[in-house]
């Protein structure tokens, strides 16, 4: 059956896609063939990787540029307050 295969037929995979995927989830890399061609190969994800970006802190950029005395909302709203339609 597929779970000793690492090559499996397009008739195969269209036939028992969950046993193909059972391989995989077990960390096989399988090589589908068109007859005796490979034509495509599934393997398991990648591990992902730690995120390079971080988001900046708002608040405390906000807390350096206007101190404790206003946050940045209050500021927005206050904006907004003074400019009528």
């Amino acid at each position: 059956m597929l779970w000793h295969m690492k090559t499996v037929t397009i008739r195969q995979v269209h036939h028992d896609f969950s046993a193909v995927l059972a391989l995989v989830a077990q960390g096989e890399e399988v090589t589908v063939l068109n007859r005796t061609r490979p034509v495509a190969r599934i393997c398991p994800p990648r591990p992902e990787a730690p995120a390079k970006f971080k988001m900046p802190d708002f608040v405390a950029r906000a807390k350096a540029i206007f101190g404790d005395s206003k946050l940045m909302p209050n500021i927005i709203l206050e904006e907004r307050e003074e400019r009528q339609w």
